[in-house]
């Protein structure tokens, strides 16, 4: 039995091992952001944003991903189809930094070692760290920047990706995030006074939305048990 399970565990070990890769590569992409202060659409890209991928590939069907994204964001009432909010004519806008660690599962095998080119779409998943700048709107309805907040963020993202010539990796997806926090927009301050009010939806949280491309450069060696190909 004990030797059973030793071949077993060897044979898993060795198809895992054999697709382990390293990628690191540059994103671009647009933002947007959907909370109590202009458009309601889920995807409608607006600002343009920038970051950096890790990918570790562990296998041929998911990787380990280490991201790090600058989001900048913005919305205003006279883009949304809502006539209160074109009444109320707010605007906002925030600069977001984001850290993600997660996780991405391949719907077909995607195995750098064996193929010059593959092709397939994922799904991914993690937690991120956020930053961002807490605000407020004055009587004048001006918003009004403080200090530099932190809050988590649960990412959940679709996308495709094809290798090219075993070396480049291109990927593009759509990622919605949910915020556990409700004032990207400046609309629910910390501490609301007489001129300092909230407004919209307070029991709700902030999603942002980044639509972006990424290209990676692979590198590390198949093991050296792994016959040359």
């Amino acid at each position: 039995m004990k030797r059973k399970l030793l071949t077993i565990l060897t044979i898993l070990g060795a198809a895992t091992a054999q697709s382990q890769i390293h990628e690191l590569g540059l994103t671009v992409g647009a933002t947007n952001y959907i909370g109590d202060i202009g458009s309601t659409k889920y995807i409608n890209p607006t600002d343009m944003g920038y970051g950096f991928q890790y990918r570790w590939n562990k296998s041929a069907r998911h990787s380990w991903r280490l991201n790090y994204t600058h989001m900048p964001i913005s919305a205003n009432d006279a883009d949304s189809d809502m006539p209160l909010r074109q009444a109320r004519n707010l605007s906002t806008k925030n600069k977001l930094n984001e850290v993600m660690l997660g996780i991405e599962f391949n719907f077909f095998e995607f195995d750098l070692h064996n193929s010059w080119f593959a092709l397939t779409p994922y799904v991914h998943t993690g937690v991120a760290g956020l930053s961002y700048t807490e605000s407020y709107f004055n009587e004048y309805n001006r918003q009004i920047e403080k200090d530099n907040e932190f809050a988590l963020a649960i990412p959940i993202t679709l996308g495709v990706k094809a290798l090219i010539n075993k070396k480049l990796v291109i990927s593009a997806e759509v990622g919605a995030r949910y915020s556990f926090t409700d004032n990207l927009d400046g609309n629910n301050p910390r501490n609301p006074s007489t001129t300092i009010t909230t407004f919209g939806n307070t029991n709700s949280k902030d999603w942002y939305v980044f639509s972006g491309i990424n290209i990676s450069y692979t590198f590390g060696k198949n093991p050296c048990y792994c016959a040359p190909r």
